[in-house]
């Protein structure tokens, strides 16, 4: 798509995006160290402040935002695991697998160990910061950005607002769009974005046709989260899921494959079903818990 076409499109573009999102919020619901991501700084109260524009996609065929899951804990032999699930690109997972199990043998205590386990929802788009006071110098440029299902949730708010006197925003437009302003918090330990908020929509760089071209010819690829070839294996992460949990993993969880029957599991209760009735909202984390506070958390646990 040229950049002709996305001004020319823009208009259209908010109904596909808003269909899209509603299936993000309706639905059941790894940090990065690249240097083309974006990490909002805070002080040492764990405060925060910066103004950043979500950008539109590159074709017109994609959506501005991709989602991943992942896992991070640390297993019964102190070592972390903290991967990308496959199930990100809908295909069978061992820690998904294991933890449907723990929830199915019906003994609370391989509930909670599932609870802990439970995958972590993100998504990442490409941003413009706008302002970013405590590192000016990210200040003019494209990053990608991490973010949580709260900050989705507010993207999805203004393009489909509550309310009848309110306007639908297309928040990742550059002419129609609107500044967001992140405003992080320290809520007992974490980062925590509920007073963040769009401003009102306002054109990017007052509508210079030939600055916002050149922002988007700089567009960062979000592909390797919805390529297969960017996830490990079963393979391999069924056995790093054996180095982690190391005993504590039943018998019949082979490599290759689910759960399955044997004479001797190592945890009692029934092998599940390939589609395990198992509440989301307990497997699955909604959080706003970024995975820069995850990470902080775990060195100090370290």
């Amino acid at each position: 798509m040229s950049f002709a076409d996305l001004k020319r499109n823009r208009r259209s573009a908010i109904d596909k995006l808003v269909n899209e999102a509603q299936k993000e919020v309706g639905g059941k619901s790894s940090y990065s160290d690249d240097d083309n991501f974006w990490k909002p700084t805070v002080d040492k109260a764990g405060n925060g402040y910066a103004v950043i524009r979500f950008l539109p996609s590159k074709t017109e065929d994609e959506l501005p935002w991709v989602q991943y899951w992942d896992h991070g804990f640390k297993g019964s032999t102190g070592r972390w695991y903290i991967e990308k699930s496959r199930t990100s690109i809908n295909e069978a997972d061992p820690l998904s697998e294991y933890n449907s199990y723990l929830w199915n043998t019906g003994h609370e205590e391989d509930k909670e160990t599932a609870r802990n386990q439970k995958r972590r929802l993100h998504y990442v788009s490409n941003i413009y910061i706008v302002s970013d006071p405590s590192a000016p110098e990210n200040e003019g440029k494209v990053f990608r950005y991490q973010y949580g299902k709260k900050i989705f949730n507010k993207i999805s708010d203004v393009m489909n607002p509550e309310f009848e006197d309110e306007t639908p925003i297309n928040p990742f437009d550059l002419w129609d769009g609107a500044d967001f302003k992140l405003k992080i918090r320290n809520v007992e330990g974490y980062r925590n974005y509920d007073k963040s908020e769009f401003s009102s929509p306002s054109p990017l760089l007052n509508g210079d046709d030939e600055k916002l071209e050149t922002v988007f010819n700089s567009l960062l690829d979000l592909s390797k989260y919805t390529d297969a070839k960017e996830y490990k294996s079963y393979d391999e992460l069924l056995r790093k899921l054996n180095e982690v949990i190391g005993d504590d993993l039943p018998a019949n969880l082979k490599i290759g494959g689910s759960i399955a029957p044997t004479s001797q599991p190592k945890v009692d209760g029934p092998a599940p079903t390939e589609t395990p009735n198992i509440p989301t909202a307990v497997i699955d984390s909604d959080d706003e818990e970024d995975m820069a506070g995850f990470f902080e958390k775990l060195a100090k646990e370290d």
